[in-house]
């Protein structure tokens, strides 16, 4: 049998309806923001590889300090032990966000990263002996796909099945430039029951709803809000870490301060598996006690990985460098200049930019959706054309790594705009 077959044999692919779904691409190789096969076709990975990729692969810094830590430590056991990889990687994360963070739980992964954030709130209050349950959430929003991440996810699209297992959550609009107060204004109403123990976001885009872009102002507005009530509040950077909204991290761009942050994906380059949760000081003493169940009994037998802790520190130090903050704004602007070219064809509901998110709706006569006709026919038209790229129902972003050209983002953008205008 050959790969393909192989694969139809034994895997069981995510986010995929195998009785219909066609063949998978058979990726044997990667290099840069280019992908090859089996046949040796290549792929320009437009999306990051699940929005993971930064650097682009086979990076070779991060390739060799990956290969240093394994001869030194491939991994130890964390509850109880430490290990140098795992201090550096906390104290650079904690000094790379504003102000106020203090401490870091190391897990494995972006919905885990959220899963213990959630814990965190609830604990926090339960130690506190404070009675505080309830959570609010964004309409839209996707959190991972853990039990806690998937109760203050969107309900329906994924998770149905599963939805009477979830812990309440309630649920605000989307923000829009038409709705940001009234929105506001029901937070307000929600926070006056001293009833929240916490406030979810993913702050600035909305990814798996459609990378839905909404405003830092009203961020900046809901979780000031939620200090005022004594609301805990999470900002989810799984997908907007690492510059992917123009700055290092999304919540850079407003001037509160969450009392949790999240972070997976980008955070070691896209190359090995992490979750991050960072959080307060004060949250931290919260779990101080001569009681030991009082502690976060939380873990993971990959928590603190010397190699994922070596591949963190890496692309730490190549967002140090100025040619890596270069690329980043030179694919923001290039992003910009075809909105300016595009932005106002009927093509589009909705066509919109920040930092290195290009998010395309496109028009299909009805409300958009996750499920639309549109997905598939524009991947396999990607494909065609040397493109790997995966629309979010009839919402075609681009979301590349960083080293990706000038020329290589001309051949993304002209190719969306032919299937737009001459194939769908």
């Amino acid at each position: 049998m050959n790969l393909i077959e192989k694969d139809k044999n034994y895997v069981w692919h995510p986010f995929t309806q195998a009785l219909n779904a066609p063949d998978p691409i058979a990726i044997t190789s990667a290099k840069g923001a280019w992908l090859f096969d089996a046949d040796g076709k290549k792929y320009l990975d437009a999306n990051s590889s699940w929005w993971t990729i930064n650097h682009g692969h086979a990076h070779p810094y991060l390739a060799a300090q990956i290969h240093e830590q394994f001869l030194k430590m491939d991994h130890v056991i964390f509850a109880g032990a430490t290990h140098p990889k795992a201090v550096e990687t906390a104290e650079r994360i904690v000094n790379c966000l504003p102000d106020g963070y203090q401490k870091v739980f190391f897990s494995d992964n972006g919905s885990t990263s959220v899963e213990v954030g959630i814990k965190m709130i609830y604990q926090y209050w339960h130690n506190k002996g404070i009675d505080k349950k309830r959570f609010l959430a964004i309409e839209g929003a996707y959190h991972g796909d853990t039990f806690g991440a998937m109760s203050v996810g969107q309900r329906g699209y994924f998770n149905k099945p599963f939805e009477h297992l979830f812990f309440d959550v309630d649920f605000i609009p989307f923000p829009t430039a038409e709705n940001a107060e009234a929105v506001l204004s029901k937070m307000a109403e929600f926070f006056a029951t001293s009833e929240f123990a916490g406030f979810i976001f993913e702050p600035l885009v909305q990814g798996a709803a459609g990378m839905r872009i909404y405003d830092a102002e009203w961020l900046n507005s809901a979780v000031a809000l939620a200090k005022k009530h004594n609301v805990l509040t999470i900002a989810d950077e799984v997908m907007t870490g690492f510059y992917r909204t123009g700055t290092l991290f999304a919540i850079n761009q407003i001037s509160e301060t969450p009392d949790i942050v999240c972070m997976s994906k980008g955070v070691t380059g896209g190359v090995m598996p992490v979750g991050l949760t960072v959080t307060t000081q004060q949250i931290f003493e919260a779990f101080l006690s001569e009681d030991t169940s009082k502690a976060l009994l939380h873990g993971h037998s990959f928590t603190g990985n010397p190699l994922s802790c070596a591949a963190i520190c890496a692309s730490l130090d190549l967002f140090e460098q100025e040619d890596t903050l270069k690329s980043i704004d030179r694919i923001a602007n290039a992003h910009q200049v075809f909105l300016k070219a595009h932005g106002n064809n009927p093509v589009f509901k909705n066509a919109r930019a920040l930092g290195t998110i290009l998010s395309l709706e496109v028009e299909v006569g009805e409300e958009s959706s996750y499920f639309s006709d549109l997905r598939l026919k524009a991947y396999n038209f990607f494909l065609e054309n040397n493109l790997l790229m995966r629309p979010l129902g009839n919402v075609i972003f681009i979301n590349p790594p960083y080293c990706t050209t000038n020329e290589e983002l001309q051949h993304a953008y002209d190719k969306v705009m032919e299937f737009l205008t001459e194939k769908r």
